[in-house]
């Protein structure tokens, strides 16, 4: 299969340089930093290992975009190490682009959808809903979301692979199969694995996480329903310039590193525009995004908010 962006205008990868610089970037620090993991103070492990595991994850996005070759099947293989180790990368892709063809936000057709039904509301439980309450302020969704994130995919991967869906299956197996030569690498090079989860992959999930906090929002109009998150380079580069998402949305196949000389240019592109992260840190740290029940397609026509 070949991606659009192929299609519009050929080959890829002799263009690609930002992005092939950014897969050896992400796979050399990956490796230099377990195999030296052991001789690295606390502290450079919490600066280090979870935005470059969560650089991987941004990474990973770029690929399921068809870059940097075009070619979907190496493209996936590039991508494809699960150095986060929760997801298989396979079931990603296939979330993200239907994520991309969904009616944003809405929790019955929107994989990503951080938003649940009035009907799954009153089904949560006092429990349920106090976690989706938690969920909806960014200390919560920093903390306890990438629990309840993996949880949950986890529980419909289950029903999934019970149900015998074959597609799933090869998935999983693919990934585990990619875990058993992550695993095997850290505890070759002396990694502990606990130390792994604890300074790399929950944070890197976490960190993702940050990213798509404020990322989409309940709106009448879908051209107002992502955000344009003006921040810093560094968080920039960590998300391959995701932050600018509403241009995302508009024109997927545009390569990350194209993405800040098209905002600048002037083209109407919708969206809500942020500070950036300090000011959604600021503004919501403890204080709801939004209501964690998405309003009916009735409200919505109507203008109402969650």
């Amino acid at each position: 299969m070949i991606s659009r962006a192929w299609a519009a205008g050929g080959p890829q990868w002799p263009r690609e340089l930002p992005t092939w610089c950014v897969w050896l970037a992400v796979h050399a620090g990956w490796l230099s930093l377990t195999w030296f993991w052991q001789a690295l103070p606390a502290w450079a492990l919490v600066v280090l290992a979870g935005p470059l595991v969560c650089w991987h994850s941004s990474y990973q996005h770029e690929a399921v975009h068809g870059h940097p070759t075009g070619h979907r099947r190496l493209d996936d293989l590039l991508a494809a190490l699960p150095v986060g180790l929760w997801m298989p990368y396979g079931r990603y892709r296939e979330s993200h682009r239907a994520h991309h063809k969904a009616d944003l936000t809405c929790p019955i057709d929107d994989p990503e959808s951080f938003y649940v039904t009035p009907v799954a509301w009153r089904h949560s439980g006092r429990v349920g809903r106090a976690m989706l309450r938690v969920r909806t302020t960014l200390a919560g969704r920093l903390t306890l979301g990438p629990i309840l994130c993996a949880g949950t995919f986890w529980w419909g991967e289950a029903r999934h692979l019970v149900r015998g869906d074959r597609r799933c299956l090869r998935h999983w197996a693919a990934h585990l199969a990619g875990v058993t030569v992550v695993v095997a690498w850290l505890v070759g090079v002396g990694v502990p694995i606990a130390e792994y989860l604890l300074f790399a992959a929950y944070p890197a999930l976490s960190l993702t996480l940050l990213r798509s906090y404020a990322e989409h929002r309940a709106a009448p109009d879908p051209a107002d329903r992502s955000a344009m998150v003006r921040t810093v380079w560094p968080l920039r580069l960590l998300y391959l310039n995701n932050t600018f998402h509403a241009l995302h949305h508009r024109e997927p196949w545009l390569a990350w590193y194209k993405l800040p000389g098209r905002a600048r240019s002037g083209c109407a592109v919708g969206g809500y525009p942020l500070g950036g992260y300090f000011s959604v840190v600021r503004c919501h740290l403890f204080r709801a995004w939004d209501s964690p029940v998405h309003p009916t397609r009735a409200r919505l026509q109507l203008g109402d908010s969650p």
